[in-house]
């Protein structure tokens, strides 16, 4: 696990990664793709993924085909759905390669920290990714934070699924985790910029009567200091999206708006900085492999779990894309 050191703003000198990427959809070409390419340590070397491939570049089908054709690789990057996704980390790490995943590192906690083990007994870094931590405002909070007493706090993430995530049937599984896809973000990040251990306190899902996800969610977070954070959560949200976490502290109300990218502090203006989530977590894997270790924090996905344990299901109606 990550001893304290951090990572997040690696260094752009270093020796070269070979890198596979596995899983060609959205995410990847938006985010991943370019945060490569724009990165001299990093050399794409081949792709796997059942529906796409990347123009010049060898592509295979799954990530056997693509350790089978012969390619030297020191690391793949899974960009995958979570359903599968740690047995095609399992066989990354057997083949002693270094392994990158994407949000959320799987669909469970326990399938996640299997991973850990394995990837410490082959001596290969594993590392779960959470890209809203790397959000340009996020490390600002968390200094302002450190200094002051937070008594409470609301998330408010809304989004349309139609328009963020369109066609993509997955998201709606049990295992794609619904509203909480985007969520699981929002709850990244407060448990990074907040010391405290938070718990589930309460829940209460929309799951449409054809889906097995929560399209919609209301959530309690109850932290280890007794205050609560209140999570208003939507997945058919119209207009602008919503991507605010707002905390009443001793000094005032701070918020983290447009996913962790601008910050309001009492009596300052606004202040919002660059788009770089996915060029940092690149900087930060390269950093990890050069220093051997293994980051993967699983707390933001326990509280997701916990909704889904506790939560209280409401029937909604149908959904279609």
């Amino acid at each position: 696990m990550k001893d304290g050191k951090d990572f997040s703003r690696g260094s752009t000198e270093g020796p070269e990664i070979r890198l596979g990427l596995v899983g060609i959809g959205k995410i990847a070409r938006d985010q991943h793709l370019p945060a490569i390419a724009a990165d001299a340590r990093y050399r794409l070397v081949a792709t796997a993924s059942r529906n796409d491939m990347v123009e010049g570049v060898p592509g295979y089908r799954d990530i056997d085909a693509l350790l089978a054709a012969g390619h030297q690789f020191d690391a793949v990057s899974l960009c995958t759905p979570p359903e599968g996704r740690a047995d095609i980390a399992r066989r990354a790490i057997d083949a002693g390669l270094h392994v990158m995943l994407e949000k959320p590192p799987g669909v469970t906690t326990d399938e996640v920290r299997e991973l850990v083990r394995h990837a410490a007994a082959r001596g290969v870094t594993l590392f779960a990714s959470w890209h809203s931590r790397e959000a340009a405002a996020v490390d600002a909070a968390r200094d302002w934070l450190a200094e002051h007493i937070v008594t409470g706090g609301r998330i408010l993430w809304k989004e349309d699924i139609r328009q963020w995530h369109p066609g993509q049937e997955w998201i709606l599984e049990r295992a794609g985790m619904g509203v909480f896809d985007p969520a699981i973000n929002a709850l990244s990040i407060l448990t990074r910029i907040l010391p405290a251990r938070f718990e589930v306190e309460a829940a209460t899902l929309d799951i449409p009567s054809n889906r097995s996800a929560a399209i919609a969610a209301a959530c309690t977070l109850r932290s280890a200091e007794g205050y609560a954070i209140e999570a208003d959560l939507d997945f058919l949200f119209g207009g602008s999206p919503s991507w605010d976490i707002e905390l009443a502290t001793d000094a005032g109300p701070l918020a983290l708006r447009n996913g962790g990218a601008t910050i309001e502090l009492p009596g300052a203006a606004p202040h919002a900085g660059p788009n770089c989530e996915y060029p940092r977590l690149y900087g930060r894997f390269h950093a990890l492999v050069e220093a051997a270790e293994i980051d993967a924090d699983t707390a933001p996905l326990e509280l997701v779990e916990q909704a889904y344990r506790i939560g209280v299901q409401r029937p909604s109606p149908p959904f279609a894309f």
